[in-house]
């Protein structure tokens, strides 16, 4: 019976340190891989701009484009998390007052996630910078 709880308790403990060195080869490799794609990126900005002609308009035209993208990304993912986050904590809310109806106040619990959701969509239509406001 020890022999057998050593086993498990040696297999959950490897799977542990598995799963987080996968995590952080992961993360390390999405940061190179980030890193090489800025430099190739700005690597061609720069050829672009020392060619002859109107590269430099171009150039400039191609980084808002790209700033605009990034920050309608932003925005967008703002929204769905701040969606998702209020669902979730009506969710637990409902969820608990169902699970413990003699309980009258634990279902107040889902008021942490719909709040930090509901937060998340007043900053994102109410305090959020508007596209194309930026000078």
């Amino acid at each position: 019976m020890a022999g057998t709880m050593l086993l498990v308790m040696s297999f959950g403990a490897l799977a542990c340190v598995t799963v987080f060195v996968f995590i952080a080869v992961l993360s390390w490799s999405d940061s190179r891989r980030k890193e090489r794609e800025t430099l190739y990126r700005n690597e061609t900005l720069r050829r672009i701009v020392e060619a002859e002609g109107a590269g430099a308009d171009r150039v400039l035209e191609i980084m808002r484009e790209e700033e605009a993208a990034a920050e309608r990304r932003s925005t967008e993912g703002l929204k769905i998390g701040g969606i998702i986050t209020l669902a979730a904590g009506v969710g637990i809310a409902l969820f608990l007052a169902v699970l413990h109806p003699e309980k009258e106040s634990v279902w107040a619990v889902g008021f942490v996630p719909g709040l930090i959701g509901a937060a998340m969509l007043v900053y994102v239509y109410l305090m959020a910078p508007k596209p194309g406001s930026r000078a």
